[in-house]
């Protein structure tokens, strides 16, 4: 009798999850009930699921709204009907048109209108659904006559008086007014909720007919799913057969180009892998990525696949991925396998500059009724949900920041703030919008609206209603697009150098920088950066601790580095047992078979399946889910347990002792979300070294390159700096030589326009375009002529030194534009001013210090190019020692002065600390941990340079200072300013990279207490 039921996917309106749903059905004595939430189908899938598990018959519907306003309930008799109304509302979410007061006559779905909005006539599948308190006013309606026509109208939006306070609270939320301005249209009535059948009956007796009409619609309603079919595009050329055929003969074209002809072990995996492949009938999805690879090699793109595709040795041949399984000894089962449950999917990366071009050639091949984005639910966060609630309970900003940014414990006590957090907690992990999904796209069989409505978001490439986790339960393989900056840097680079030195790098060859003995010693050094994956202060620190001077190595160190490694310990002991290889013992022949290359450690997602399979005697689907909850993927907790349970009993079926496998279980546990697949990393390594290659052996060209790419890890000045290390010669944007973006000449690097955020965007781009035209600016008054740009602009560019090759001072400048353009609207701009030439005028000389350039380019850019901040400080100190030696000062104090580049915030059990990395006056870097006791006393006071006083620790090959005291070093007076509380503000606008670690503080070592030898146990 439930038809019209809400979860809380119907945003900002429901507040019951679907699990919580069922079970006020399974409680009220249900046996059939309609999901029907607003304007979406996010949650019909899992809801079919669920309901089938607890006997209760599913209907799935639409309840349609436009503003807000309630126009009617579609509900679906079969697929067809379903897909009927996606393609509706599917059209009036990409028009913009508002959804009718009429429902458009559908073939496969019955609609239900309310009292208050029916038509005067119904088609045969349209109803009046009549509400229990409305049933004694209906022999005085409008509608007595269409008695025939009605059905029980019971809608469900909350289960209980607090949740209807919340309902009120998210329509507050959703129209942006304050609880006190609702009115009653804005939310449902405060009888919308579920109730026993028995006590609902009752009110409609005298209507025998209103019943009997809503069980008809119950017993024709019959919408069945088939969960286990494949939704995904079938095939890529005609039929299955095909398919394969075409993969076949690629497979093989590949692999003459990757291995010759010769190469027996490679073979064999071919055709082993090829049968599996066909077997799963997946043949389609290869050749589909496949062409998405080519279409991108003709445009000339570069792409990096990686994730688990890489251990297929047919999407090493095809092109697809550039690691070769067999080197890695990666298995193709980890990718694809028979008894594995869930499907795989390719990740492809692309320059962010030309993932774009990528997807419009996807949507354009395989068609828009096909092809869509996976959809994600955005939920209330901690600091979004009081920020939100606050504001419909009135609060005023500065109150609204205070609950935003402090924790509970430190939020006030008043009335208003309890029900703020008393309602921000019920609403925690509720959806709160759909967004689109960073990458997963969907390419479908069918029309992808037999499936879901689709919306289509700013960036104009449309999304389906639910996520990927649903998109896989229901049949779907996404292609995973994504896009990095790392990629722009590398392509980028290759095509300054052929441009600044007419030398081509063929970068798409993996082997050029593997084995160079040059690109190795960085390695090891850690000075990688501006290289993907491998700049972080972390990061160069674990390439020192390993003296990681190959590939196999950063293969290993680019999963180590991941917190799962890091928080079980595991990382701690790789970096002692690669030192120290004859100071420990496997603590089982498992470990010394399958985890021989890393020492006994658990590296990988694949070294736990192992270790699960071939120790604890795990079946294949079980190490699948243990897989599926490493990488964070699993949703079911249930099942996890349910796999913990079986490790627990077959290690003791195989004897092996309870301690021992307890400990195993521990570091199997620590990895969940947070470790790569071997395959993964091996991928990142690849890119690592590519960039790598380009840093060592054209540095000026790939540094101009993430600079272009907007940097990494690092702020842009970060990047300039390493320009300069690398023998570049850094100038201020320039109107004749600079362009938007920074431009390299020969190893003069002339910053790009784009560093101005003072200046319009337009605006920078018309300098280029106007003087690739009509040529070079011949003076400033010729600039403003041929530029429609007003004072202030002006302004930006003279202050930068942008019209240094007129020989003029800055202030001469100044005077000039003044003269020009104070008057002046540039929209005015007419004959008489191109034509009619300039006054000269006499300008007096006006004394500049020398850095006064400095500090103009700390308020344009955020940081000096005419000299360095050394430069600017007041002392002359540059400290006692430099980065380059602290290897030598071993437990030894130190004073040093250096410029803080950034720092990383970590929690501790014993409160905050930071990891501070710094330059020193030579322009080394070097790093620093900071302990709570020393940050309370010595805080960070924002970007500059410190006096730092502390004790070093080298640790495996890598120092560390371990902070005392440091005291932030005060800039020279800002020459630019008479009035003394000005002399100093400018020194504020340095910047510092900051990063938060959200997360439990790690276990402490002795808590881990890892083992390093053979654990001994009582006989």
């Amino acid at each position: 009798m439930y038809l019209n039921c809400h979860s809380y996917h119907s945003l900002r309106y429901g507040t019951i999850p679907l699990k919580g749903l069922i079970g006020e059905a399974v409680s009220c004595g249900i046996k059939a009930m309609a999901l029907t939430d607003i304007n979406t189908v996010t949650g019909i899938y899992d809801f079919i699921k669920a309901c089938q598990e607890k006997e209760i018959k599913p209907l799935v519907g639409m309840e349609f709204r436009c503003n807000h306003e309630f126009r009617y309930i579609g509900l679906a008799k079969n697929a067809e009907g379903l897909a009927e109304m996606n393609r509706f509302l599917t059209n009036h979410n990409f028009s913009g048109e508002t959804l009718p007061f009429r429902a458009p006559k559908f073939d496969s779905s019955f609609v239900i209108y309310t009292l208050e909005n029916a038509p005067e006539t119904l088609f045969e599948n349209e109803f009046i659904g009549v509400r229990p308190e409305e049933v004694s006013s209906l022999l005085t309606s409008k509608h007595k006559n269409k008695i025939s026509k009605m059905v029980i109208l019971q809608p469900v939006t909350f289960r209980t008086k607090k949740e209807y306070n919340l309902h009120k609270v998210l329509r507050a939320i959703d129209t942006n007014i304050i609880l006190s301005k609702l009115t009653e249209a804005d939310y449902c009535k405060a009888s919308d909720l579920m109730k026993p059948v028995e006590s609902l009956l009752p009110f409609y007796e005298k209507y025998p007919e209103i019943i009997s009409n809503t069980q008809r619609i119950i017993d024709d309603c019959d919408f069945q799913y088939d969960f286990a079919a494949k939704k995904n595009k079938k095939f890529y050329t005609e039929n299955r057969q095909k398919d394969l055929e075409k993969l076949t003969e690629l497979a093989w074209e590949g692999f003459e180009k990757r291995y010759g002809n010769e190469n027996i072990e490679a073979k064999a995996r071919v055709e082993k892998e090829l049968k599996v492949i066909d077997e799963l009938e997946f043949s389609g999805y290869f050749l589909i990525t496949w062409d998405i690879i080519q279409y991108s090699n003709s445009q000339g793109f570069m792409h990096i696949g990686r994730g688990s595709g890489a251990n297929s040795i047919i999407a090493y041949c095809l092109g697809i991925t550039d690691i070769c399984p067999i080197e890695l000894d990666l298995y193709f089962e980890r990718f694809l396998n028979l008894n594995r449950k869930t499907p795989p999917d390719f990740d492809i990366d692309w320059s962010w500059q030309e993932r774009n071009v990528i997807l419009e050639y996807i949507f354009g091949k395989y068609g828009k009724d096909h092809v869509a984005f996976c959809g994600t639910n955005v939920e209330f966060k901690y600091r979004s949900i009081f920020r939100e609630v606050g504001k419909v309970f009135g609060l005023p900003k500065e109150e609204l920041d205070l609950l935003a940014k402090n924790p509970e414990e430190l939020h006030p006590t008043n009335k208003i703030v309890k029900l703020v957090q008393e309602y921000g907690q019920m609403m925690r992990k509720y959806p709160n919008q759909r967004s689109m999904h960073a990458c997963g796209i969907l390419i479908s069989e069918e029309p992808i609206t037999n499936y879901t409505p689709l919306e289509m978001p700013p960036k104009g490439f449309p999304i389906v209603l639910f996520d990927m986790h649903i998109a896989e339960d229901i049949g779907f393989d996404k292609f995973d697009i994504l896009s990095q900056r790392g990629i722009g840097h590398i392509d980028d680079s290759v095509k300054l150098i052929q441009k600044n030195r007419g030398i081509k790098v063929d970068i798409r060859d993996t082997s050029i920088s593997k084995n160079e003995a040059v690109c190795n010693s960085y390695l090891a050094k850690g000075d990688t950066i501006g290289c993907f994956y491998i700049e972080s202060p972390a990061m160069r620190g674990l390439l020192r601790r390993l003296n990681c001077d190959n590939y196999k190595i950063l293969v290993a160190a680019s999963s180590i580095i991941r917190p799962g490694v890091a928080q079980s310990g595991m990382m701690k002991e790789y970096i002692f047992r690669h030192n120290n290889p004859n100071q420990f013992e496997y603590f089982h022949e498992v470990f010394k078979e399958h985890l021989g290359e890393t020492y006994g450690i658990m590296v990988y997602q694949e070294d736990v399946i192992k270790i699960a399979q071939h120790y604890g005697g795990l079946p294949a689907p079980d190490g699948d889910i243990l897989r599926r909850a490493m990488s964070g993927k699993g949703r079911s907790l249930e099942a996890l347990q349910k796999v913990k349970d079986n490790f627990f009993a077959s290690c003791a079926q195989k004897g092996h002792p309870l301690a021992l496998s307890q400990e195993i279980y521990r570091q199997i546990e620590s990895f969940a979300g947070y470790s790569f697949c071997k395959a993964h990393s091996a991928s990142y390594a690849v890119e690592s070294y590519q960039s790598l290659y380009l840093k060592v052996n054209f540095p000026v060209e790939f540094m101009t390159a993430v600079i272009n790419n907007q940097g990494g890890f690092y702020r842009t000045e970060v990047y300039v700096h390493e320009a300069r290390m690398s023998g570049g010669t850094v100038h201020n944007p320039c109107v004749n030589k600079s362009e938007y973006q920074t431009t390299l000449y020969g190893t003069n690097i002339y910053l790009g326009f784009m560093h101005l955020q003072s200046l319009e965007s337009k605006i920078a781009h018309l300098i280029e375009s106007e003087r690739e035209k009509n040529g070079e600016y011949l003076s400033l008054e010729d600039f403003i002529n041929r530029i429609p740009i007003g004072i202030e602009g002006v302004k930006v560019l003279i202050f930068i030194g942008a019209f240094r090759f007129t020989g003029k001072t800055k202030n001469q400048l100044l005077i000039s534009a003044s003269l020009l353009l104070n008057n002046f609207k540039p929209e005015n701009r007419n004959l008489k001013l191109l034509q009619e030439p300039v006054k000269e005028y006499k300008l007096p000389t006006l004394e500049r210090s020398i850095f006064e350039d400095a500090f103009d380019e700390i308020e344009l850019l955020s940081f000096p190019v005419s000299c360095t901040v050394f430069d600017l400080l007041q002392t002359k100190h540059r400290g006692d020692i430099m980065a380059k030696d602290l290897v030598k000062y071993h437990k030894k104090q130190v004073r040093m002065l250096a410029y803080l580049i950034s720092r990383k915030h970590v929690p501790t059990k014993k409160g905050t600390m930071y990891f501070g990395t710094w330059i020193d006056h030579e322009g080394t870097y070097f790093d620093t941990a900071h302990f709570p006791d020393s940050l309370e006393k010595y805080p960070f006071q924002g970007g500059g340079c410190y006096l730092l006083l502390g004790n070093v620790e080298v640790d495996y090959h890598f120092p560390t200072i371990t902070i005392i005291k440091m005291a932030k070093m005060p800039f020279i007076p800002d020459p630019r300013y008479m009035d003394a509380k000005d002399q100093y503000k400018t020194q504020n606008q340095i910047k510092e990279d900051v990063s938060m670690t959200h997360r439990a503080p790690y276990p402490s070592e002795h808590e881990i207490n890892m083992p390093r030898h053979r654990m001994k146990f009582n006989s």
